[in-house]
Formats: C-alpha cells, structure tokens, sequence
C-alpha cells in the first residue's frame, strides 16, 4: 500500500470518529431532552398527589392523637423535608439534570403511597376507638308465652287475662307499658323466674313476659319449656346503659377494668348471661397487669339485693351495672371501667392474628367443638379451637376453675400477639374484625392520652394471672327461686388473697429519696 493510500485511509477513520462522536452526543442530548420532558410533564401532577396525601396523612395522625410530641415531629420532618426537597428539585433549581428529577418523581409517588397506606392505618384506628365509645345501648328482647294447648291463638285473646311480670326486672314499669299498649290486661307480678314459670304451667297466670335471656337459665332446670309453649308476640325494649365510669388518669394512675363476657349469639348490645367476669387491674407507671377471674357459677348476693344468693352469670341478665356492682361488693373495691365482649370477638380476632399459641396441661377433645383436638404442650390454635378451649370445663376434675384459667390463657396469647411489633401492619384487619362485638366505657380520649404514653416509653409489660375459688353445691338463687341450682361457694379465704393482690397492684410505689448521710455537727 502505497503513502498515499495510508495518509487518505487514516483521514477517513478520523472523520468516521468525528461523525460517531456528534452522533453519539447528539444521542445523548436527546434522551437528557426526552427525560427532562417527562419529568417537566409530570412533576406537577406527582407533586400534587404528594401534596394531598401528606397532608391527609398528617391530619390523620393529629386526629389520632396517639403519637408523643417527639413522634410526631419526627415524622412530619420526614414527610414535608421530602415534599420540600422535591419542589426545590423540581421547580426551583436550574441546575437539576433530567435523571435527578425522575429520581424525585420516584420519591413523590412513593411517598404518597405510603402516606395513603398511614392515612388508612390511622382511620381504622380512629374508626374502631369511636365506634368502641360512643354511646352505649342494652337491648332487651321479650317475649308473651303462653301454654302450647292453650286457646289463646292472638294477642288479643289475652284481652282482660292475667299476665305475669318478673317483679326484679329493671325495666318492669316500661315492659308492662309497651305491651299494655298492645293489649289491655291484668298484670301480676312473681319475684323469680321459677316462680313466673310456675305461674304459667299451673294456670294462676294465662301468659308471662319473659326476657328472652332468660331462656338458657330455664335451661338449667326446665329443659322442655319452649316445648311446652308458644310465642304470641315479642318487642325490644331498648335503653342507655347507666355506667358511669369513675376516672382516674389513666396514664399515671393504677385502674380496674371489668371485662365482662356476654353469652349473647345475637349481638353485643343485648342482655345476656355473664359467662366471662375477668378484673384487669393495670398499674401503668409499673408496666404490669393483674387479670383476676371469678368463676361463672359463684354463689354471690347480687348488688341491692337481699335474702337468697345469686350465681354471678345471672347478674348480667339485669345489665352490666349489675355485674360491676356485684363484683365492687365482692371484692370492696371500685371498678373504674367495664368493657364488654362477646363469644364473637374471640373468633374474629384470632383468626385476624392467624392463630394464637396456648400450652394446654393435658390433651382432649372440646366439648363444644368435637373437631378441636387439643393437645397436650404448646400448640397454634385457630378461632374455632380458641374458642372451644376458653369455653371448656367438662375435660377437667375441676371444672369452671380451670375454665377460668383457659380464659385467662386466651386473653394473654392474645395480648402478646397484640403488643408484637411485627403485627403492627394487620392492626387495620384486627380492629376491623372486633367491630360490633366490642364495647368499653372508657372516652375516646383516655384510649388514645394511654396509648400516646405507652407509644412513647415502648415498655414491655409484665401479666400475671389469679383467679379465685369454692365449693359446688346445689342451691337455690335470686333469679330462678326455690329450685336448686348449681353453685359454687366462695372460699373466703382465696377472695381475701385476691383483694391483697389487687391492692398491691393498686398501689403506687413513691420515688425513693436519698437518705442524707452528713451528719450534723
């Protein structure tokens, strides 16, 4: 090849990298072109939805109010530092390249996602805590009974006949008035349920009015009564529940809290049996829970009453005063809050947690659920298997004690799900799922004012459990009159180390001060 050749082939290489070279810039501008663009297009619509759910989210937690002051800031910074760092990139800096500013679009989209996700955390929290403590209402559910081959096919039949009233019912003067209204006749009051049970077979009465709850205590001794009867009418008799709570400052001061088990299957607001009466007296200062558990059967005088003793379940067919004030007398104290669950709640929070784990001391089939085998050790049970295990007595020499204490096991696996962190993102699915079936006469500002101040220490909290104990016996009660019934007579002597507990708990332990060691001269 000759010189020429050489120096014309080496001229040609040299414009082809040029020619490369302006285009791979040329390239390389458009695409910055084409990014800054997309950015310039989008940046006000991303920066507005960033905007919009910061702020939501923010009025949310203000709402909430369950976040210290501290908290609070810190996650305002974090939500308007981004929104401010992103406007700056976004609208005010000349000198943010194109990729920059697709970096901050990520940033904005993100963000809004996870203000929306907080926005709805918030609102459940709120929504359960509102619905929990509002004004709380006890149903009543009565019924006319009257004998199954008796004549009286209407209501008016009973025009001018004999009906008859429990004469203990609280809302007797309003029952007689609603179904007077109906049909005008002759009332007679009974002061038991037997004795208006009596009344209607032996014929002294054409037809009672019988609460609706009523009907399980029957159970116990008349099994065959809807077979011997038959429904003429039924209504409600709705009313506000009396409790009035007696505050304390909750975030610094020991509390008893009555939680109370309602038998209801309807729903929470109707008037049931107490099938469940646990104390939880908290100290918050010390970072402990005392669950103390009186059993369903024992043999108590119901608050106001006098004469025969009661079974404490029947308290709750008289409303949940009568159980707190029952309970106040047995122990002398006084129980500054109620909360009242039902059977429901059990089921649909657990499955919410996916299972709790409980260590059964023996293995055995639930009476009430014949396909929960529960063994024995450490075990995940599901909702149904939870249930059945809080509920059973018949797998054990002592019955409701240890009933008791399965409930007392149940309620604590699910307080430690509860307080894991790692369950914090299901607390939306939780609460949704213990609405309506969950009620407390705690405000909207005590849940939120404690939860506040146990957010801010994040102290663990210690649970001990006691329950107290008897006698069976068959005698009879307040509620059902002379018939016998199965009881359970209080061991004083296991009440007066549950009063001592409870009492320790109660009490707050003072700062201790530095004895002074100079002596004087």
């Amino acid at each position: 090849m000759t010189r020429d050749n050489l120096k014309n082939q080496s001229k040609s290489q040299v414009k082809a990298r040029k020619t490369a070279s302006r285009h791979g810039k040329k390239s390389g501008e458009e695409e910055e072109i084409l990014r800054f663009g997309l950015a310039q297009a989008l940046r006000v619509p991303f920066l507005l939805l960033q905007v919009i759910a910061g702020g939501i989210f923010l009025a949310a937690l203000c709402r909430l109010n369950m976040l210290a002051g501290w908290q609070f800031a810190l996650v305002a910074i974090i939500v308007l530092g981004l929104l401010a760092f992103n406007i700056y990139k976004l609208f005010i800096s000349k000198k943010t390249r194109g990729f920059v500013k697709a970096l901050c679009l990520i940033v904005a989209l993100l963000m809004s996602v996870l203000c929306f996700v907080g926005y709805h955390y918030s609102n459940s929290v709120i929504s359960f805590v509102e619905n929990i403590t509002g004004q709380r209402i006890e149903t009543e559910s009565y019924s006319v009974y009257v004998l199954k081959d008796s004549g009286y096919k209407e209501l008016d039949y009973l025009k001018r006949q004999s009906v008859g009233y429990l004469s203990t019912n609280p809302h007797r003067a309003e029952t007689e008035s609603r179904l007077q209204s109906a049909v005008s006749h002759k009332a007679e009051d009974y002061e038991s349920i037997g004795e208006l049970v009596t009344a209607l077979y032996n014929s002294s009465a054409s037809a009672v009015v019988m609460n609706n709850s009523y009907l399980d205590m029957l159970a116990e001794t008349e099994v065959d009564f809807e077979e011997k009867t038959r429904v003429l009418y039924t209504f409600e008799v709705r009313s506000d529940v009396a409790d009035v709570p007696k505050e304390v400052d909750i975030k610094t001061e020991p509390f008893v809290m009555l939680i109370s088990g309602s038998d209801s299957r309807v729903g929470l607001e109707e008037v049931a049996r107490s099938d469940v009466n646990m104390l939880a007296v908290v100290n918050p200062k010390e970072h402990k829970i005392l669950l103390v558990s009186i059993p369903r059967d024992y043999y108590v005088q119901l608050h106001g009453t006098t004469g025969t003793k009661d079974k404490l379940t029947h308290a709750g067919v008289y409303g949940i005063e009568m159980s707190r004030k029952t309970i106040e007398d047995l122990f002398d104290i006084d129980i500054n809050y109620t909360t009242k669950v039902s059977f429901g709640t059990v089921v649909s929070v657990v499955d919410a947690l996916g299972g709790i784990e409980i260590d059964s001391d023996r293995a055995f089939t639930a009476y009430t659920n014949k396909s929960c085998q529960i063994q024995q050790g450490v075990q995940t049970l599901d909702s149904a298997c939870a249930l059945a295990y809080a509920r059973e007595r018949y797998a054990y020499e002592s019955g409701d004690r240890h009933r008791v204490q399965n409930q007392q096991d149940v309620t604590e696996a699910i307080l430690k799900k509860l307080s894991d962190p790692r369950y914090l993102a299901k607390y939306p699915k939780i609460l949704k799922s213990a609405e309506g079936s969950f009620e407390t006469s705690m405000s909207y500002d005590m849940i939120t004012d404690f939860a506040k101040t146990q957010l801010a220490s994040l102290h663990p909290w210690t649970i001990e459990k006691i329950s107290v104990d008897g006698t069976g016996a068959m005698l009879p009660t307040y509620s059902m009159g002379a018939q016998n019934l199965y009881v359970m007579i209080p061991d004083q002597s296991t009440v007066d180390a549950a009063k001592a507990k409870i009492q320790e708990y109660l009490s707050v332990s003072e700062p201790e001060v530095e004895q002074d060691t100079e002596t004087a001269e």
